[in-house]
């Protein structure tokens, strides 16, 4: 049995992240995460990066990817039918407006390291979200 559903959320801040396993399925630049529940006996997932609430599920880990794959289709097709824009992962690139401070030290930074901004800027916030993980994971661990 494979299964797949369309939650529309206006709430502009819920955005999903990586699933607990972190594995992910990819289709059409969609990605999508896996996970089993066990009292179910069902792998299931949803459609991550996205702030709509798009699942699948199916009763074994063969199905998981061809209903990942029809949750994308159907996803589009319902955007398409209602005359509204799919949401889309992110790209990879995003403005940043850290004010004059620490736009100057940037790019000091990057001056020092022979580097460009979106280097220094890139490498500050990777090494921001490692520590924050490491606490969240910490903080969990409790």
């Amino acid at each position: 049995m494979m299964h797949a559903s369309l939650s529309r959320s206006d709430d502009d801040k819920r955005m999903k992240g990586a699933s607990p396993m972190n594995k992910e399925l990819k289709y059409k630049g969609y990605f999508g995460s896996i996970e089993y529940s066990e009292p179910d006996k069902v792998y299931h997932g949803q459609l991550e990066f996205i702030r709509d609430l798009v699942t699948y599920e199916s009763a074994d880990a063969k199905g998981l990817k061809s209903a990942f794959e029809m949750a994308v289709d159907n996803y589009l097709e319902l955007c398409e039918a209602e005359g509204i824009e799919p949401n889309t992962p992110p790209k990879g690139s995003f403005k940043v407006r850290p004010g004059r401070e620490i736009h100057s030290r940037a790019m000091d930074c990057a001056s020092r390291r022979r580097v460009d901004l979106d280097a220094v800027v890139s490498d500050a916030s990777r090494r921001y979200l490692d520590i924050d993980e490491r606490v969240a994971d910490h903080v969990a661990s409790r």
